[in-house]
């Protein structure tokens, strides 16, 4: 038995972009921009004696995205196939380039960055993008083999691991579950047995219960999540400040700018507790409003998915949208204490030139994908 698969024939002729989806990713940058000038002015004033510190920083990483953007959503998406191998490769290199002195960059005990110039480059923040791109090219390929594990299942399962295990060993384990649960719904929505889907679901979680364990400082932020009362100036400090901040904010908000918390009770508020920013100076309202963008947004990539009809394309939107939506949830989760604390930002709103770069490419391809709409119905197996 085989769950809801995406059968898909190519489009003869191309059509015009999603207007709709522009717009939100439109929206959804204003915001995030927004909110990081609001959040990070305090902090880089004590920081960097410049209160624009972050703000010019994101600004430039907003304006490169851009032009990226416009660029990938315009490219044939059958020369991106062409040479996928060579991208695949490309990004393994650079994620082991992580650990080569003086080329990698550590910090916090991390080897996550690479140096190019006075630039920085995360190279896991690639490995999302390139691990949606092979998955949808395999199973676009080998949807008529998928009861042939060998040609489709294993080699799926084997490129998933070594992606995965190259952000792991780079300590940031909050990308690497991120990978992994892209990777099982992407294998669901191709249509891969139940049963295969299954021993992955089975495989992955002694496999996360090895990784958490694996370090202390994973453990202890566990720990922190369940008896936030043991850790509360320590692994737990970051959490209970945004906690804090939210109550602060009430049904209305403090008001844009007036928030009073991200100057000096969270640190590095302007990176992965962004959110909080929000909450406190939106409310309750504000907190409404931003999951209503970010679900019709989610929307609006599925229903560009689920319309083309190209195989290829029909799952490689689904993932982009999916890496967005989990990353975005994962992220507000961890501010209102859902899950334990990770270190993974918030698409649109925190500060990283790499997050908010591949963050746009993600939406390119979505909206490169939206250029190839059906001329009837989709079909379903």
């Amino acid at each position: 038995m085989r769950p809801f698969a995406i059968v898909a024939e190519k489009n003869r002729v191309p059509e015009k972009i999603d207007l709709p989806f522009v717009l939100l990713v439109t929206l959804l940058c204003g915001i995030g921009f927004t909110t990081l000038y609001s959040g990070s002015l305090g902090y880089a004033e004590r920081i960097f004696d410049d209160q624009f510190y972050f703000v010019k920083k994101q600004a430039i990483n907003l304006a490169v995205g851009i032009i990226a953007m416009f660029l990938l959503a315009s490219i044939n998406l059958e020369t991106v196939r062409k040479h996928l191998p060579k991208i695949v490769a490309v990004t393994i290199v650079l994620s082991f380039l992580t650990f080569i002195p003086g080329i990698g960059i550590n910090k916090n005990g991390a080897s996550r960055w690479i140096g190019i110039g006075p630039a920085t480059f995360q190279p896991s923040e690639l490995v999302k993008l390139v691990l949606v791109l092979f998955l949808a090219n395999l199973f676009a390929k080998k949807h008529d083999r998928l009861n042939e594990p060998e040609v489709s299942v294993y080699p799926a399962a084997v490129m998933t691991s070594v992606l995965v295990a190259t952000v792991y060993l780079q300590r940031n384990f909050s990308t690497a579950i991120l990978l992994i649960l892209i990777a099982l719904a992407v294998f669901f929505v191709a249509g891969v047995r139940v049963s295969w889907f299954v021993k992955f679901c089975l495989l992955s979680i002694p496999l996360l219960a090895l990784m958490v364990l694996s370090e202390e400082y994973r453990v202890k932020r566990i720990l922190a999540y369940i008896y936030p009362e043991r850790y509360p100036l320590s692994f737990g400090y970051q959490v209970n400040a945004a906690l804090q901040a939210i109550s602060d904010g009430g049904f209305w908000g403090l008001g844009l700018g007036n928030g009073i918390r991200k100057v000096s009770s969270i640190p590095e508020v302007q990176s992965d507790f962004i959110f909080a920013v929000w909450c406190e100076e939106m409310g309750f309202i504000g907190i409404l409003g931003y999951f209503a963008v970010l679900f019709t947004f989610a929307w609006r990539g599925f229903l560009i998915s689920f319309s083309v009809r190209d195989r290829f394309r029909s799952l490689l939107a689904f993932g982009c949208t999916m890496v967005i939506l989990v990353q975005s949830l994962m992220n507000a989760g961890v501010v209102v204490r859902a899950f334990p604390a990770t270190g993974i930002p918030l698409p649109f709103f925190s500060s990283g030139g790499s997050s908010l770069l591949i963050t746009l490419c993600l939406c390119a391809l979505i909206i490169n994908v939206s250029r190839y709409m059906p001329e009837g119905e989709i079909q379903n197996v």
